[in-house]
Formats: structure tokens, sequence, C-alpha cells
């Protein structure tokens, strides 16, 4: 691991560079506050339970490891299989786009530094992607 002129671990993670676990936490509450109130997140949130407690704790556990912090979800629930616990749900390019909305808002405004916002845009955008599952309407 890279090391800083004072003898410290240089941050070299995503995880590590946006703040740790204070900083992931504050993005996962922060993109739920924004899919439970935006009118134009309705697609996205209906797929959730009306307590999003759960999914925010899953999806923070994610994140964590996904970061290339703790791997707290692989830990508690194995390897995450995310296009598989998804495919009950209806997601098309519109519950997408909305996860995306709420996704890169909490991303504005929870990481600073915007290179590090572009690179967890990208790769967040493909992520979201991937887990569509069902063709969009015409």
């Amino acid at each position: 691991m890279a090391q800083t002129g004072a003898g410290q671990p240089a941050a070299s993670t995503p995880y590590q560079l946006i703040g740790g676990e204070p900083s992931v936490r504050a993005l996962v509450r922060r993109f739920y506050e924004l899919m439970d109130t935006l009118p134009e997140a309705y697609a996205v949130r209906r797929l959730h339970a009306a307590d999003l407690s759960g999914a925010a704790e899953k999806l923070y556990l994610f994140l964590s490891g996904w970061l290339g912090g703790p791997d707290l979800y692989v830990q508690r629930y194995g390897h995450p299989r995310l296009r598989a616990r998804h495919l009950p749900f209806a997601i098309g390019s519109r519950e997408r786009d909305e996860w995306l909305l709420c996704m890169n808002q909490a991303l504005d405004e929870c990481v600073a530094d915007a290179q590090i916002r572009g690179r967890l845009r990208d790769a967040l955008a493909a992520l979201a992607d991937h887990m569509r599952n069902r063709p969009d309407a015409d």
C-alpha cells in the first residue's frame, strides 16, 4: 500500500477516498431519502418495501465491499449474485434511470471529489444497466 509522507497509508480504494464507513452510510441514507421523496423515482420506489431500512442496510453492506472496504455483504449473505437477486423485480430502463437519478444526486451531495464521483457514476451506471431484466415497452 502506498504511504503518505507522514508514514500513514495513502487512501487507495474508493471506499477510503470517499471517507470510509461514515461516508458510505451517508451516501446510502441520502440515496434512499431521494428515492422515497422524488416523484421522478416512483417506479423504482414501488419495487421496494414500505420500510426502506432493510434495503438501505443491504446496500450499505454491498457498497462497502464493492468500493474496496470491508466485504460485509459477502460475510453476512455470501456472494451478491446481484442480477439473480433482482430477478423477482421487473427492472427496465425506467427503473434503472430512476435508480441512477437518485444515486447520482446522492453522489453529487455526498462525494466531494469530482474525479472519484465521475468514476463511481460510470461504474454504477454499468451496474444498474446490468440489473435490467425486462424489455422496455414500446
